[in-house]
């Protein structure tokens, strides 16, 4: 699996979040696996995006797409405080563990 990781700084996450919301690239036509959205407990104008896909190839595709049609649309652009920061990574190893 491939993930493409990508952070931002937001100006409001509310606004942030309804934005993501619209899927303007249709993330599971565009080949996202899944999606996780997190953010630091002490920095709440931090979103932390990780898009699953199959190939590194789709995963590579699809982020000039972001910058290009999401990151500049009206409403993401608005909600962006500076240029977010990206990086592919794979997964090498994935467990989860049962609870003692």
């Amino acid at each position: 699996m491939f993930t493409l990781r990508i952070e931002h700084t937001v100006r409001d996450f509310r606004m942030w979040m309804r934005a993501f919301d619209r899927d303007l690239l249709g993330r599971g036509a565009a080949g996202v696996r899944s999606y996780k959205i997190s953010r630091p407990l002490d920095e709440k104008n931090v979103a932390i995006l990780e898009l699953d896909f199959d190939t590194e190839e789709a995963a590579a595709e699809f982020l000039p797409r972001l910058q290009n049609e999401v990151w500049k649309s009206d409403l993401m652009s608005q909600a962006l405080a500076e240029a977010p920061v990206t990086k592919i990574v794979e997964t090498i190893a994935m467990e989860s563990l049962a609870a003692p």
